[in-house]
């Protein structure tokens, strides 16, 4: 804002200089008013260069947190079919210990039933058993 000042003044001066000394300060007065639209109009520029510049950083900041939450949630998909994979491991052995005559092989076929595989009923019986 200073500069901006400092050029007014330069250009007021010369303007003083050049003019006849005989001009009412009125017209002086008026060359001032009319030289504030044009600073208005560079100020609501600069404004809104600045306001622009704002609007494009949080958009950057609101993108950069968007594929932050992608990865993480990609990042958690993952972690659930690594724990998946583990769990089926974990059912195919526990379904090749289990006797199936025993009272524990009785109640699990009885609670398979309602599972399309005994592997997907392992499974579950297993992640809600640990």
């Amino acid at each position: 804002m200073d500069s901006i000042d400092k050029l007014l003044a330069e250009l007021q001066t010369e303007y003083k200089e050049v003019q006849p000394q005989q001009q009412p300060k009125s017209g002086t007065a008026k060359s001032f008013i009319s030289s504030s639209p044009k600073s208005a109009s560079f100020m609501d520029k600069l404004l809104a260069e600045v306001q622009a510049d704002f609007a494009e950083e949080d958009a950057a900041i609101e993108l950069k947190r968007q594929q932050e939450l992608e990865q993480e949630k990609i990042r958690q998909e993952q972690l659930k079919a690594e724990q998946l994979e583990a769990l089926k491991v974990d059912a195919k052995e526990w379904l090749a210990k289990v006797d199936p005559l025993s009272s524990e092989g009785l109640w699990f076929e009885r609670f398979a039933e309602s599972y399309p595989s005994k592997l997907e009923a392992a499974i579950e019986y297993l992640k809600n058993n640990e």
